[in-house]
């Protein structure tokens, strides 16, 4: 039988190379406005997590793990500058979902 957990990684980790992978343009700024979520809470959950299991683990490395490399490297690499229209599309997201 397998465990939901190992399905539930193999999941994650699935969705971590589509972001990251094939997905670079998709900017966190459309994740918050879409979704509610974003690469970066992604990474403070895994955070939060191993810091629950015992773990010690700063930002920067969570981010590291979710980002594939040093969140830095990425923002340099792919992240643009907001445009006037998604910091309104986010604001209005932020003011629905509190």
């Amino acid at each position: 039988m397998v465990d939901t957990v190992e399905l539930e990684a193999a999941a994650f980790r699935r969705l971590l190379r589509h972001l990251n992978q094939a997905r670079t343009d998709v900017q966190n700024i459309d994740l918050m406005i879409l979704a509610g979520f974003c690469r970066n809470c992604l990474a403070d959950w895994y955070r939060e997590a191993a810091l629950g299991a015992g773990l010690e683990m700063d930002k920067e490395q969570a981010r590291e793990a979710i980002y594939g490399m040093p969140f830095a490297e990425w923002k340099a690499r792919h992240q643009r500058e907001a445009t006037p229209e998604q910091l309104a599309a986010f604001e209005a997201a932020r003011k629905r979902h509190g």
